[in-house]
């Protein structure tokens, strides 16, 4: 009783009452899951910057002339920056890649499948070139983020038809890849008529306009370069002038080709996640299937699905459990040599050609006869032009423009390959108009070795280009000089 009469007094200092802290668990989880995040976030960003720009470095080959004849050539000195940009992107999408497995499945898949992704061979070979396949790849990682697959929480129809459309832009073959991602999500729609109204119709138009506003700026014409590009390559068939294949190569070479060691992995995958990722191995069969009815058929070609398959190769790594770290030894080391070979040995001496003849700059510049005059004998655009020689030389190679259906059309370079001593002599009838340098393939040498003596030529450098010469391409270039 004295105790609670000595704490009914007035007048006495009552006490705070002090509350303990409690700290919220499900606060607490959800700050520490989103640090993580940040950090996982942070280090896969700076991992794959860091990974793409030595990429970029370390691929010094060529592979094909479009990567500078639709490209680098309507620039001057950029020839990296270019590169260093396409490397970024690049990098943007595997963060973009390894986000979207990270939500789609667990976290040991999404490590596997970046895996996977990052030491594919032919990503490492043709991601920083200046390609337009290169840019419909990239775009394509970052428009599937926003797909609606199964169990995506990333997805946003505006952002991923965007960015669908820039693709097409880009490459109107983009819309071969799409076309049955497209129709999945249309039939999965439960809205059809305002996906249509209020996103497909309105992005597509943008685009289209935008795309046409911009090429009769600079085109100076009324010009549609979709229409003219389907027009070129598929109704005129011209493309076929540049090599065709028979039907089947794909399956039986070309699909093997680019997916490279992983395709055992790949095949694995498939019959684990068939039903779940249906939709995306349907895009990859039907994207092969039509590719497969153009005759004229390239490796780039495919080259945006291989993401697709990288799903499927991660899922299958993730599942092998006893054997999965032989498997990612194996797939690591095999893909390191293929892209090491291929980004710094093969088909590389027709850019350190270049290279060599840039040096022939500072003799022009000194204005001292004669002046440098190029000639090159190989098949055309084998080198790129002015974009990898920064300087006013006159330089010619043989020209081979399509048929555009002119009647018994045969290119400069058929007419030079099917006589080369001949061409020389008709070309070059009097000493005074010969060129001061010749380049060729080191398999050219024998038959023109006649005229090379009898104008008082002299091989002045022998450049490695590949260890695998094939037809009018040769394993070394040669560099003559007139005395």
């Amino acid at each position: 009783m004295e105790n609670i009469r000595s704490r009914l007094k007035f007048g006495n200092k009552v006490e705070p009452v002090k509350l303990r802290k409690r700290k919220s668990q499900l606060y607490s989880q959800e700050d520490e899951s989103l640090l993580d995040d940040g950090r996982l976030r942070t280090r896969v960003a700076v991992f794959s910057v860091v990974f793409r720009l030595i990429n970029c470095f370390l691929v010094q080959t060529s592979f094909v002339p479009d990567e500078y004849w639709q490209s680098l050539e309507v620039s001057h000195r950029m020839i990296w920056l270019p590169r260093i940009i396409q490397a970024l992107f690049a990098a943007f999408a595997d963060v973009k890649f390894f986000f979207l497995i990270r939500k789609l499945e667990s976290r040991d898949v999404a490590q596997w499948t970046f895996f996977c992704h990052m030491c594919s061979w032919f990503s490492w070979y043709c991601c920083t070139r200046t390609l337009t396949n290169s840019m419909e790849t990239t775009i394509t990682c970052l428009a599937l983020f926003y797909f609606p697959l199964p169990g995506s929480k990333t997805h946003s129809s505006k952002i991923y038809l965007t960015l669908v459309a820039l693709a097409v832009i880009v490459r109107p073959t983009a819309l071969i890849v799409w076309f049955p991602l497209l129709m999945y999500h249309f039939w999965q729609e439960d809205n059809k008529l305002r996906l249509i109204t209020h996103n497909v119709i309105p992005i597509g138009a943008l685009a289209v306009v935008i795309s046409t506003v911009i090429d009769c700026i600079f085109y100076e014409k009324w010009t549609m370069v979709q229409f003219n590009f389907l027009k070129f390559n598929v109704f005129n068939s011209v493309a076929d002038f540049y090599g065709s294949h028979p039907w089947h190569w794909y399956f039986t070479q070309g699909f093997a080709v680019v997916i490279g060691p992983h395709l055992p992995l790949f095949l694995h995958g498939c019959s684990l996640a068939f039903r779940r990722y249906k939709i995306l191995l349907a895009a990859v069969v039907w994207t092969i299937v039509v590719y497969s009815l153009l005759p004229h058929k390239e490796f780039r070609f495919i080259y945006p699905v291989l993401p697709f398959c990288m799903i499927f190769c991660g899922i299958s790594l993730a599942n092998l459990k006893a054997w999965r770290g032989a498997a990612a030894s194996v797939l690591l080391v095999s893909n390191l040599f293929a892209a090491l070979y291929t980004g710094l040995i093969h088909q590389r001496g027709t850019l350190d050609v270049m290279s060599h003849l840039q040096t022939l700059c500072d003799v022009g510049s000194a204005s001292t006869p004669p002046q440098p005059d190029l000639l090159f004998l190989m098949p055309c655009h084998s080198t790129p032009f002015y974009s990898h020689v920064h300087c006013p030389m006159k330089m010619r190679f043989l020209e081979c423009p399509p048929d555009l259906g002119e009647e018994g059309h045969v290119d400069e370079a058929d007419r030079f390959y099917d006589d080369p001593l001949h061409w020389l002599r008709t070309s070059f009838p009097y000493k005074s108009s010969l060129p001061t340098h010749l380049v060729f393939f080191n398999v050219l040498e024998k038959e023109i070795s006649v005229f090379l003596q009898g104008n008082h030529f002299v091989r002045t450098a022998e450049i490695f280009h590949t260890h695998f010469p094939e037809g009018r391409v040769g394993g070394s270039i040669f560099i003559y000089e007139r005395h």
